[in-house]
């Protein structure tokens, strides 16, 4: 793992939490985006090399959702730049964590992602990013 990519906080309201972050950190988001395979609706604030990303829940279904229900809004996820997702994923296996995917999925911000489960975390929900590149999808077969 490289560097923190990003802090993933679910929200409930988009709207109310985007004017918060703006007057908090000073500046407009870069990003918002929906990610329709995941229920949810992201923005992204850029701070240093590091990222914000406001997550709310764009369907009942969204893992935002049930966490929002299960423990209210705030931080959701920590996300780490890794330089090839499917080695990441290897070693992690390797080592006895317990991912919520066999593959990477396309994710927001133009990355492929794998979650680490918290239980195999330490409580604390972990997200592997790669930028998504053409050689990489050739690698992955998308």
């Amino acid at each position: 793992m490289e560097k923190i990519e990003h802090i993933g906080i679910a929200v409930k309201d988009l709207s109310h939490s985007s004017d918060l972050y703006k007057r908090l950190l000073g500046y407009e988001s870069y990003k918002i985006e929906e990610v329709k395979s995941e229920n949810v609706i992201t923005e992204f604030f850029k701070i240093g090399e590091s990222k914000i990303e406001l997550l709310q829940a764009s369907s009942g279904e969204s893992a935002i959702a049930s966490f929002i229900e299960k423990r209210g809004e705030g931080i959701h996820h920590i996300a780490f730049v890794v330089e090839n997702i499917i080695e990441e994923m290897a070693r992690l296996k390797a080592q006895g964590f317990q991912l919520l995917s066999d593959e990477p999925k396309k994710g927001a911000d133009n990355k492929w992602v794998c979650f680490v489960h918290p239980k195999a975390a330490g409580g604390v929900l972990i997200e592997l990013c790669q930028e998504v590149r053409e050689e990489t999808d050739e690698k992955l077969g998308y």
